[in-house]
């Protein structure tokens, strides 16, 4: 029997590949994206008590209704933007499965889908499994910042969405208003549709608000919004997300996420609808992070690498080039195996493995974790 591939290209993702290596050489994992940490104990007494409640079996296929409802008294508080929680809003396996079902329900064969990279890997696999073409735009270090007049060249006819992620994984950069005005400017008078990956919506550093395509109505009706609870509320593991998006638009995603996985664990949504009354959960998120960032940072002064600046998510992207010469992929396999320290390359996040010599560190994870880290890296 043969079989032919419909992601020929595509193997094991980077990070499982690292985390791998981080267990095999009992390394300090910095790569993969989540938190070392336990979340809320309130939150998990939700959860539990849910479960003890009886609310185990298939929650409604858009997601619970008294959840959806908190996501637009959230939104609304944020984002001075009114959803419609029957129509508007669904209740995703993570952010992930919103992504993929969004892009499955709206983009067609020969059709062509816009990414900035470097980008997160999830994005390019969904493309193409619809038969589309992936178009990339390529941003680079130091800041990684779009120029919109080259970016404009690669819309075409064919161009039915594009995907941006904001903040910016594995950038650590943030879209401000003329960002989003640059877009507007670019897609009006068209039928593209705009695929936004906010999943770090509440970790945006100094001060600055989190720019979310919700404040740009001229957008909205052709928005698609993906969000992570699992992101904000540090248990990824628990694969719970939502997206909004308009009804129209909505409906059609709906049609893939209830053949995809059709509704999402009833226990921690209905924990999260009440964990949701309390604001202050996820508005003190910013300090939370920003604290790490700068104890982190503060760790590295001393080491040889080079701080790009991290103005959201919860990495730092840094440049080794006063360390070594190698290609960056090499360079990270090296640094988990004599080091003892996880990271990720940045050219992995480029199709072309355009390379500068930058790694990513995650600095979710608790102050001593980060001490012993920085230990390591300052050594090299």
């Amino acid at each position: 029997m043969q079989l032919k591939s419909k992601l020929p290209t595509v193997g094991t993702t980077i990070f499982s590949v690292m985390s791998a290596l981080a267990q095999k050489h009992q390394a300090i994992n910095l790569s993969q994206g989540f938190p070392n940490f336990e979340s809320s104990e309130r939150l998990q007494t939700l959860v539990t008590k849910a479960m003890q409640q009886g609310y185990n079996q298939y929650a409604p296929m858009p997601g619970l209704p008294a959840l959806c409802e908190q996501l637009v008294i959230k939104n609304k508080k944020l984002y001075d933007i009114d959803l419609n929680p029957a129509t508007e809003i669904t209740i995703t396996n993570g952010a992930s499965e919103a992504i993929f079902s969004a892009v499955t329900a709206l983009v067609h064969h020969g059709d062509e889908v816009v990414i900035i990279e470097p980008a997160y890997d999830c994005y390019r696999p969904a493309i193409e499994l619809c038969g589309a073409k992936t178009v990339v735009y390529e941003a680079y270090a130091p800041d990684f910042k779009v120029d919109w007049v080259a970016f404009a060249k690669l819309i075409s006819s064919k161009t039915r969405l594009i995907l941006i992620n904001n903040p910016q994984n594995p950038s650590a950069t943030i879209f401000d208003e003329t960002d989003w005005l640059a877009l507007e400017n670019i897609v009006a008078n068209t039928d593209i549709l705009i695929l936004s990956d906010e999943v770090y919506e509440h970790l945006v550093f100094d001060g600055k608000p989190h720019c979310s395509i919700f404040t740009r109505k001229s957008l909205w009706q052709r928005a698609i919004v993906t969000f992570s609870f699992g992101k904000t509320f540090h248990n990824t593991g628990w694969k719970v997300g939502y997206c909004a998006a308009s009804t129209d638009i909505m409906t059609e995603i709906r049609k893939v996420h209830q053949f995809n996985v059709f509704s999402v664990t009833t226990p921690i949504q209905h924990a999260l609808a009440e964990f949701l009354t309390d604001e202050t959960e996820y508005l003190q998120l910013p300090a939370f992070y920003q604290e790490k960032r700068d104890f982190f940072a503060d760790l590295l002064q001393k080491s040889r690498f080079e701080l790009l600046p991290s103005r959201g998510t919860y990495f730092q992207v840094v440049s080794y080039k006063r360390i070594s010469d190698e290609p960056a992929v090499a360079f990270a396999r090296r640094l988990v195996e004599q080091a003892g320290v996880a990271t990720i390359p940045l050219s992995v996040f480029y199709h072309s493995q355009h390379d500068d010599q930058l790694i990513r560190l995650c600095f979710a994870k608790t102050a001593d974790t980060l001490r012993q880290a920085a230990d390591r890296l300052c050594n090299l």
